[in-house]
């Protein structure tokens, strides 16, 4: 079953939201140039709140960062208590390793060749935990780390798949067309921020739409 990331959690509202609809994977965004930028107290706040009301049915939390030291993520992850870290930046796969298996890399390609090599760079330092994606798949933007809402590209996704063994994909994805995504690229997961968010205010989930997107990727799988 392709597992469904819902990123840029800010409230516990949301948060219980996805949640409820089934999320596998909750993204808090320590960037704070984000528009959904969350600082680690009010994380931790969600954080704990989530775990005392599901328990071992809470989804996993990722921690996103955008060129952060390794010494700061780790202190992040440690005072909120998330043991899993998205590199969304320009880091190398250096990094990726100091992380120790618990950190994977958002890519943003700007073409196929691009991205085979950056796969192959990066995989060097991938998760080997199953539960965690390989490699994060998003569209390119010169101007933005991610949330952009502009679609990535399926043939790159497709080239990309091949030779990643859990490829995330995000990039534009709505409720609208994140079915037909999932059944022509299979990906391992799908991440989405923006495609569940009313369009003025990002970081303020829409739980008709996170419903949504999540029964259509359900759909998408259990129709395969």
């Amino acid at each position: 079953m392709t597992k469904v990331k819902i990123c840029g959690i800010t409230t516990l509202d949301d948060a219980r939201a996805a949640t409820q609809a089934g999320a596998d994977m909750l993204g808090f965004n320590f960037y704070k140039r984000s528009s959904r930028a969350i600082d680690p107290d009010a994380a931790l706040t969600i954080c704990a709140a989530l775990r005392a009301e599901f328990g071992t049915d809470c989804p996993l939390f990722v921690a996103v960062f955008v060129n952060e030291i390794v010494g700061r993520i780790s202190m992040t992850l440690e005072k909120v208590g998330i043991k899993v870290a998205q590199l969304s930046g320009d880091e190398s796969t250096d990094i990726l390793r100091e992380l120790r298996g618990i950190g994977f890399k958002a890519i943003r390609p700007r073409n196929k060749v691009e991205a085979l090599d950056d796969a192959a760079y990066f995989l060097n330092g991938a998760p080997t935990d199953d539960s965690l994606p390989s490699l994060l798949l998003d569209a390119y933007s010169a101007e933005q780390y991610g949330g952009t809402g502009v679609q990535a590209s399926l043939d790159i996704a497709q080239a990309v798949k091949v030779v990643v063994p859990r490829l995330m994909l995000a990039g534009g994805l709505t409720p609208e067309n994140v079915g037909d995504v999932v059944r022509a690229a299979r990906p391992w997961g799908v991440d989405v921020a923006s495609g569940v968010e009313p369009t003025d205010q990002p970081g303020i989930k829409d739980h008709a739409k996170l419903r949504a997107f999540i029964d259509a990727v359900r759909a998408a799988n259990e129709n395969e």
